[in-house]
């Protein structure tokens, strides 16, 4: 097994089927001594996260099969805290699609001036670069056509999908008296085709009860009912 690429808060190693092996890691991202899935910079370690994503991601992508949404996933290995998924090209060196239900964070510093923090939004799609460098600069469509990172047509697929997703996420918080916030995901094609890559967990979604924000590790006991 040969590692291929090292995270945040997944390693990946290349499997001998041709598959990849996603190593969930213990790394929470976060600023000023505060966890935040949205932020960039790794904030420290945090015992049984990785664990706790994983069994998370395993939920979200296996309720996602049952609703014939397309995804690489193949498998889960939760005491490993590991999954198989299916190799996927990614949009350039990575896109990375939020779909935000309420303002706050990054988009309430930028529009601050006409929004209010935690107002609702009607699942606003920002597609965004992976580049923590120049800081995740955002991208509209025509600036994705035109660097040839996606079709016009793949643009409207990702940006439905991507909707379609965090709906289903969204009422299955909701259900457990949770508000999803707001919610990061990554897309790539197999076979021609747009599916749901990376992973769905504590990790890339900000998640409130009783207007308050959940730490990962109680995000995941709760969604998965295991503890940890």
């Amino acid at each position: 097994m040969k590692q291929v690429y090292a995270g945040k808060t997944k390693d990946v190693f290349a499997l001998e089927d041709g598959n990849y092996l996603l190593q969930f890691k213990d790394e929470v991202t976060g600023e000023d001594g505060r966890i935040d899935p949205g932020s960039n910079a790794v904030l420290g370690k945090l015992e049984g996260k990785g664990k706790a994503s994983l069994r998370m991601s395993q939920y979200f992508f296996e309720l996602l099969q049952k609703k014939g949404i397309p995804t690489h996933y193949v498998a889960a290995d939760p005491k490993e805290g590991t999954m198989v998924v299916r190799p996927a090209q990614t949009f350039g060196d990575g896109l990375e699609v939020v779909i935000r239900f309420r303002a706050f964070g990054s988009f309430l510093r930028r529009y601050g001036r006409y929004a209010q923090e935690l107002q609702p939004l009607d699942a606003l799609v920002e597609i965004t670069l992976k580049d923590d460098e120049r800081g995740d600069p955002p991208l509209n469509e025509e600036t994705l056509i035109q660097l040839n990172l996606m079709t016009g047509e793949e643009v409207t697929r990702v940006k439905t999908m991507a909707r379609q997703v965090a709906c289903v996420v969204r009422d299955d918080l909701a259900a457990r008296g949770l508000d999803l916030v707001d919610i990061k995901f990554e897309f790539g094609r197999i076979n021609g085709d747009v599916v749901v890559i990376d992973d769905i967990s504590g990790d890339n979604m900000r998640v409130f009860r009783n207007k308050q924000p959940l730490l990962p590790l109680e995000l995941s006991a709760i969604v998965t009912g295991e503890p940890v």
